[in-house]
């Protein structure tokens, strides 16, 4: 008798993260980068439009006439009324944080809403990168409401600071790219990153970051929930329709 195979064994450790790792890298960049590289710039319009607004707007402030236009437009702080902060809160996405190297901005939208474009959608993309951002701007005022002496507390005289940037509409992004595209090893990256950041020097920024991925997860995940049942709704309203079909026309022979 010919000899049994010989059992198969089970993939190691490391086997399977390098495979879970490859499987990511396929689907978070490989697929998106493969399409720029066939479309060109016209596959990321949204994502060039973007870094264009972040390179403005940088340009413009470095003149008084430009600094006090974009601090009217798109300057946000945690002590202004409502209604002015929500009207700049789009405009405040593209202004880059004062206190941030402009090139590290320009590259984190050019990147971020690049590969989000692709995969999510221009009209997907905005919608997070807003949420995101509004998110932790509102959020900002409620932790100043609750002063330093509570948790998640800040001291109102972080109000006055000026609260601009992309930062949370990246982070957010990314967030909204790792649930859509099954990508466990970078949602765990990026929400280990920012945690790691807010524990070794907390600030406002690290705090409305966390707040605006957290948006964003809520979001992406009802959005998902919502979907999947829309589809198990109209497959069943389908089989319905189909054994009614059946039943009529059976019943005329």
């Amino acid at each position: 008798m010919p000899d049994a195979p010989p059992p198969l064994r089970r993939r190691s450790a490391t086997a399977r993260t390098g495979a879970a790792l490859k499987g990511e890298w396929q689907r978070v960049i490989a697929v998106p980068f493969a399409e720029v590289r066939r479309r060109g710039p016209r596959a990321i319009p949204l994502a060039l439009a973007s870094t264009a607004l972040v390179a403005f707007f940088h340009a413009v402030q470095q003149f008084d006439w430009g600094a006090d236009t974009t601090r009217v437009l798109g300057g946000v702080r945690a002590d202004l009324p409502w209604w002015p902060a929500l009207l700049r809160t789009p405009v405040s996405l593209f202004v880059p944080a004062p206190d941030l190297p402009v090139w590290g901005a320009l590259a984190q939208v050019l990147v971020v809403f690049g590969f989000a474009e692709l995969v999510l959608g221009r009209a997907r993309t905005l919608m997070i990168a807003y949420l995101a951002t509004l998110a932790g701007t509102m959020a900002a005022r409620a932790m100043i409401a609750l002063g330093p002496d509570r948790f998640l507390g800040i001291d109102d005289s972080l109000g006055h600071v000026l609260d601009t940037g992309p930062s949370a509409a990246v982070v957010g992004l990314v967030v909204a790219l790792a649930w859509v595209c099954r990508a466990p090893v970078l949602m765990a990256l990026v929400w280990g990153l920012m945690i790691a950041e807010v524990a070794w020097k907390p600030n406002l920024a690290g705090r409305e970051h966390l707040i605006g991925m957290a948006a964003v997860l809520v979001y992406v995940a009802l959005g998902e929930t919502w979907r999947r049942g829309r589809e198990v709704r109209d497959g069943a309203e389908w089989v319905a329709g189909t054994d009614e079909a059946k039943e009529r026309t059976a019943a005329r022979f």
